[in-house]
């Protein structure tokens, strides 16, 4: 017997269908899709170009106002590549941002200048990630001020690197409406190449369970010969080198209703009640 719905339609006047007809099309599955994005880029010219090298849709993150990083994003950009901001962010080590970074102790001025001056040295910027930021990342107040700017911007997504569990950095974003995803698996942790090749291999079998995953390599020697290796193998895998941002876009088309929703009331009370970033207590300059 067809279901009830079916059913009702069978009894309307000149309604008929065989059993052929009225069964439901399968729907194919989708093909799992990874993206796999390089950090750390601007610094080492001849690193950098062997990394550009790789084949297919890689994603490439430019520390802003390093020595190469203007060329070598022109580069990518000319070569059909993604070119993103990868954006220093204060960290527990206390370690040297080095230009453009984000700290703790700025100004909500100082983070519009240094994200203003950080985009402006990189060319082709379709998005950006947080370099370090293991401590900035869990910080709401300032992960607000970020994503207010971004947000503003409206043509940028942004991807949590999750370089601590406790980051709100994604959540931040997807407050603010901003195209989002996070990190799934760090490739080159550790450099050896069979390392590599595990993190690489998880990163396949992430993306078939779930559909979609995001790796992070950097331009080392190690993980550009065993990417170089195995995305020629990627098609045996059945799945797919796509740019950060068609994950992200495939992400946002599965939930349409999310980006009309505003801030939920309970998460906007509790930003309110964060602390703001040290020493940025005073108001934004008009």
């Amino acid at each position: 017997m067809p279901p009830l719905s079916l059913a009702l339609f069978l009894l309307l006047p000149g309604w008929s269908a065989t059993a052929e007809e009225a069964a439901p099309l399968p729907i194919a599955p989708a093909q799992p899709v990874i993206s796999i994005i390089i950090d750390d880029m601007g610094y080492q010219l001849q690193a950098g170009n062997e990394a550009l090298a790789l084949p297919g849709a890689i994603t490439y993150a430019f520390l802003p106002h390093t020595p190469h990083a203007r060329e070598m994003a022109e580069q990518a950009h000319a070569t059909g590549k993604e070119v993103m901001l990868h954006l220093p962010m204060d960290a527990h080590s206390g370690k040297e941002l080095g230009a453009g970074g984000l700290s703790l102790h700025m100004t909500q001025r100082q983070f519009q200048d240094a994200l203003a001056s950080s985009l402006a040295s990189v060319p082709h910027v379709a998005g950006l990630n947080n370099h370090m930021g293991s401590l900035l990342t869990r910080h709401p107040g300032a992960m607000d001020w970020l994503m207010q700017d971004v947000r503003q911007r409206g043509n940028l997504f942004f991807v949590d690197s999750r370089t601590t569990s406790l980051t709100v950095a994604e959540e931040l974003a997807r407050e603010h409406q901003i195209p989002t995803a996070s990190r799934d698996i760090f490739l080159d942790n550790v450099r050896e190449p069979a390392y590599i090749r595990e993190q690489f291999r998880q990163l396949i079998r992430q993306a078939k369970s779930r559909g979609k995953a995001i790796g992070i390599g950097h331009p080392y020697p190690e993980t550009i010969a065993t990417l170089a290796e195995e995305l020629e193998q990627l098609e045996a895998h059945g799945v797919k080198l796509v740019f950060t941002s068609e994950i992200i876009a495939t992400e946002q088309g599965a939930l349409p209703w999310q980006a009309a929703l505003p801030p939920s009331p309970k998460r906007v009370k509790g930003l309110k009640q964060q602390p703001a970033p040290i020493c940025c207590e005073e108001p934004v300059p008009k």
